[in-house]
């Protein structure tokens, strides 16, 4: 059965429902979380999205996501991305056969407030990777210094 087939006869597997996926991910354990289409799990998720995860990539950009691991955290990914590039396995981050939605059908899944919520977390998600890329890459190409300050607390007159 298509993707197609499968909204058009209102089968329970393309029920929007089942699209509530990252928020939750990104949201955390919260009963709330779990809530399809909770505007406070969406923002929890954004919330954790840039405070709790050092880096988060996107699959249409995953070759710069291992390259900025690799430039951010050269001890853990020394020699990432040359492995990520000419692996003999990079064959399998391709789709054979993909075969779009008709538009009719995409129209009807974008109607959906889930959908609408995930794509939200989606951009925004999007939008603070390219800000990273944008932040610690210059323009050359070349990585900008890190600055990981240790910045020592004054303690008051007496105290130690």
């Amino acid at each position: 059965m298509t993707f197609d087939e499968c909204v058009k006869q209102k089968k329970p597997d393309c029920d929007p429902k089942n699209m509530w996926l990252q928020i939750p991910f990104f949201c955390g354990h919260h009963s709330e979380c779990f809530e399809p289409g909770s505007r406070w799990a969406l923002e929890q998720a954004k919330r954790n999205l840039v405070n709790e995860y050092f880096l988060v990539g996107l699959t249409e950009e995953l070759t710069d996501f291992v390259e900025m691991l690799e430039l951010s955290l050269p001890r853990m990914f020394r020699g990432a991305l040359e492995n990520f590039t000419k692996s003999n396995k990079s064959h399998l981050r391709r789709t054979k056969g993909k075969v779009d939605p008709l538009p009719v059908t995409e129209a009807k899944i974008k109607e959906s407030k889930i959908w609408q919520m995930e794509n939200e977390l989606y951009y925004f998600a999007r939008d603070h990777f390219y800000f990273l890329k944008n932040k610690h890459v210059m323009s050359n190409g070349k990585q900008q210094d890190f600055m990981y300050e240790k910045i020592k607390p004054v303690m008051p007159v007496g105290q130690n």
